[in-house]
């Protein structure tokens, strides 16, 4: 993991910091290639052009980058968690309540080829 997202990281709270890292666990397990670097002051996974992009808020984490054709089913499952321009706003409460085979859906929508 690059430098400036641990930084990035450290500064997170630690209820948060949960719910990045069992995310990154996911992202990893799928994309084991896949660099973690800092794009738009933000945690950036990249595999080739591909980008997935992971904010901590006060709310929890924010999910951007995935494509909605290739997540459709979690967009309508989860339309709550969906904002504008394709955001997913993920509170610990969310996140508990996801399976991790709904979080991968939303990695593989930005990641996969």
């Amino acid at each position: 993991m690059d430098d400036a997202v641990r930084r990035y990281l450290d500064a997170a709270p630690a209820e948060h910091r949960v719910l990045f890292d069992r995310l990154h666990a996911l992202v990893m397990q799928a994309y084991p290639d896949a660099e973690t670097v800092i794009s738009y002051q933000i945690p950036t996974y990249r595999v080739g052009a591909r980008r997935l992009y992971v904010g901590v808020w006060r709310h929890g984490l924010s999910v951007y980058g995935w494509r909605r054709d290739r997540a459709a089913d979690f967009a309508v499952r989860h339309a709550d968690l969906v904002g504008a321009k394709g955001t997913v706003k993920l509170r610990p409460n969310d996140l508990q309540a996801l399976s991790d085979a709904e979080l991968l859906q939303l990695v593989h929508a930005a990641l996969a080829e």
